[in-house]
């Protein structure tokens, strides 16, 4: 089959790779869409850790199943399908409590790191085990269906979240989770939106999927933001922040925008480490809190682009070759201007 794989940091060849034998309990799925991810972007260069050479990255991803293993239920050749992008076992301590995206021993599908490594979906076929399939809905197309996964990651980091119809909310980074973040909390009621991104073009798109506020950071100082964000929302600040970045400024941005004893949400995971105002989260009794992968959110996402409630097309920016993946990669690294999302075709 043909693959695409980062040999290298920096570094892309597509190559003739052996088609994934399954195991009992998995399914080879013919891949027809998967999205680059900003974490795929952010692993090329060896950045995250989590990408480490050689690996077959994409974990967003969608396709026809192919052959079914001899222990599979449920599932037949020709099912459309997507899947969840962590691997758990059944079994464990934390899947058994209903927290399967924390569990020990999980893995992600397109990841490799010191302890794991999981071949991905930008390749013509995958591997996957059965009970991380979904079914597609008949009038939901692969490609839509390749955007579940970012849907269904904003889904979860609301659901964590506290929040009462008519709540304030301010969505720091408007990249493509902080826009299903965006749409996700409009369907949760809050009345106050407010969008906080450097780029303007990506703030427009805020308030065409929800926002009701923008504010670019890159022409006011912090201060002016949280003075705008105050009063948007009576003088006291929002009631729920949701940080996805990943990197210091926006952290502190996302805990300075926020009322006492309000929730902030950090989604975003960029910088390993960053530096928190501690005293500041204390004596305003502030609850951070983080928000990882994926819990059960895939039926519920699907649901809702299928009956039209959330725009995953609005962040899609080309559909374009698995064999021209390298130089998508390459652009989307670059940070060029206008583009959010693509998704290649195997």
């Amino acid at each position: 089959m043909k693959a695409l794989v980062l040999t290298d940091y920096n570094q892309f060849d597509l190559q003739d790779l052996p088609t994934p034998i399954i195991r009992p309990d998995e399914v080879l799925v013919r891949v027809q869409a998967v999205g680059i991810c900003g974490s795929d972007v952010h692993g090329m260069d060896g950045s995250s850790g989590r990408r480490i050479p050689p690996i077959v990255m994409g974990h967003e991803a969608s396709g026809i199943i192919t052959e079914i293993g001899r222990d599979v239920r449920g599932w037949a050749t020709g099912d459309r399908v997507t899947f969840d992008s962590t691997v758990y076992s059944l079994d464990d301590w934390y899947s058994r409590r209903g927290q399967y995206n924390i569990s020990d021993g999980r893995e992600v599908v397109g990841v490799s790191t010191p302890d794991f490594k999981r071949q991905g979906a930008f390749a013509e076929f995958v591997a996957v085990p059965q009970h991380i399939l979904y079914a597609i809905p008949d009038n939901v197309s692969f490609t839509q269906a390749a955007l579940v996964e970012p849907v269904a990651v904003a889904l979860h980091a609301v659901s964590l979240t506290p929040i009462q119809v008519n709540d304030s909310a301010v969505v720091v980074g408007a990249g493509m989770i902080g826009l299903f973040v965006i749409q996700v909390l409009k369907l949760a009621g809050c009345s106050t939106i407010v969008a906080i991104d450097l780029d303007n073009d990506r703030l427009v798109l805020a308030k065409k999927l929800g926002a009701t506020h923008v504010l670019n950071a890159g022409t006011l100082d912090r201060h002016e933001v949280v003075t705008q964000v105050q009063a948007l929302t009576n003088g006291r600040g929002a009631d729920v922040s949701f940080e996805v970045v990943g990197a210091g400024p926006t952290v502190k941005t996302a805990i300075d925008c926020v009322r006492k004893g309000a929730t902030v949400t950090l989604v975003g995971n960029l910088a390993p480490t960053v530096e928190i105002p501690l005293q500041a989260i204390v004596t305003r009794q502030l609850r951070l809190q983080g928000s990882c992968a994926i819990n059960g959110e895939y039926e519920a996402a699907l649901a809702l682009i299928s009956a039209g409630r959330i725009n995953v097309e609005a962040i899609l920016s080309a559909e374009v070759p698995l064999n021209e993946g390298a130089d998508w990669f390459q652009r989307l690294y670059d940070k060029e201007k206008g583009l959010i999302k693509v998704v290649l075709k195997p």
